[in-house]
């Protein structure tokens, strides 16, 4: 049961992969700050809200295989800060706290099988934040006038789009699932999304409402995006005109699931 509407169970086998580092970002700039606990249960909902479509008129509830979730490790080393000049721990930082707490939680919950990518530590460094960079440029600011909030870390992450590709291509292969649901904006799936509808599969993106490059949007069987996301953006863009729009659309469009 779902608001009062009766889903009929099916056959098709679902399984859900999360680019995790792009979920956390989208959801923390469209539904708030949460708690580890908090942020890993909605993630777990969100997913599951996947399960459930549409098709010919009929309320319908697939059968979930697994949801793979994609992230790195926070990074425990010193680094050094420049701007500040002094070396900071990250093991005692609150990213690392919530970050670890956050993986726990989702370790416990049942169908998630977590996947993880690597830090490049030797290669992490504080740098300016775009507006600050840009402020120096044309004056705005002097370099004596800089805080420690215009210094960010940068540390690239490795390996994570590499074992989404794999997985897809093993779930295609092996027959696995009936369909895959990607939660991701990265068109660097293009190639995986190619060869999972090669194989037969019913290939879904979720991109959070964020846009879909045209290359990605070529090779994938529909979009899904939660009503959540975008009712989010409606409440508080100021131009929200645009995200009623774009909920409408996604509200009639059949290539669009709610």
């Amino acid at each position: 049961m779902s608001k009062g509407k009766e889903f009929v169970k099916d056959t098709i086998v679902t399984a859900i992969l999360v680019d995790g580092g792009f979920y956390r970002r989208r959801a923390y700039a469209r539904l708030g700050d949460k708690s580890p606990k908090e942020r890993a249960d909605e993630l777990e909902s969100y997913c599951k809200r996947h399960l459930n479509e549409k098709i010919y008129g009929i309320q319908t509830s697939h059968r979930l295989y697994r949801i793979f979730y994609y992230d790195c490790l926070p990074v425990s080393k010193n680094i050094y800060n420049p701007l500040t000049k002094k070396q900071v721990d990250l093991s005692k930082t609150d990213t690392y706290k919530w970050a670890t707490e956050f993986f726990d939680f989702l370790k416990e919950k049942r169908k998630f099988a977590l996947r993880y990518g690597q830090l490049a530590e030797g290669q992490a460094h504080y740098s300016l934040t775009e507006k600050t960079f840009k402020k120096l440029c044309n004056g705005t600011i002097k370099f004596e006038d800089l805080e420690e909030k215009d210094c960010i870390l940068q540390i690239e992450q490795k390996g994570v789009d590499m074992r989404i590709g794999l997985d897809i291509a093993s779930l295609a292969y092996k027959k696995q699932v009936d369909q895959i649901v990607l939660i991701s904006g990265d068109s660097d799936f293009v190639s995986a999304a190619k060869l999972a509808r090669r194989e037969g599969i019913d290939f879904i993106l979720d991109p959070l409402g964020a846009p879909v490059k045209p290359d990605l949007f070529e090779h994938i069987d529909g979009l899904r995006t939660s009503i959540q996301i975008l009712k989010f953006q409606i409440k508080n863009s100021k131009k929200n005109y645009i995200y009623k729009l774009l909920y409408f659309i996604i509200r009639f469009n059949k290539r669009y699931y709610i």
